[in-house]
């Protein structure tokens, strides 16, 4: 296996997207839509990332920040890639990036019921933070939800 780690582009919307899909845990939304995460990637090209074997997409990152906090969303990687360190390397070089941009500390959210991301985060050195709850509130409702 010779996985290279590189900065991800629109043209990898596809096979990234495609990935999400298959694996549990990873939560979708109209935010990862193809021009949604265009704009992401363009406001992130430092800390967004895939992993390649032989030109196939086997695992994303997408790093972002908003100057004062990182955060980290769709650490995926294929079945066949995991348990082999590749999620800690994509993860890694994302902060790194986000590091070399001046910041200090990083956030993830993961889903409730996805106990493999919570033991995979925590194995890496992340602690659950128990003082402090999130809420969302949708900007999209009656005629603009289908452009949300």
């Amino acid at each position: 296996m010779n996985v290279q780690i590189r900065k991800m582009t629109i043209k990898d919307y596809a096979a990234a997207y495609a990935l999400w899909q298959n694996l549990p845990g990873i939560g979708l939304s109209s935010a990862d839509k193809e021009d949604a995460l265009c704009a992401f990637l363009a406001k992130n090209p430092e800390t967004c990332l895939v992993a390649e074997d032989a030109g196939r997409l086997v695992g994303t990152v997408l790093g972002g920040s908003d100057g004062r906090r990182g955060y980290l969303y769709h650490l995926a990687v294929h079945p066949a890639y995991q348990k082999q360190g590749l999620g800690k390397r994509l993860a890694q070089a994302s902060l790194d990036a986000l590091r070399a941009q001046g910041i200090e500390k990083c956030h993830i959210f993961v889903l409730a019921d996805n106990q493999e991301g919570l033991k995979f985060w925590q194995n890496t050195g992340w602690e659950l933070r128990e003082d402090i709850l999130i809420l969302s509130k949708s900007l999209c409702s009656g005629k603009d939800q289908g452009k949300c």
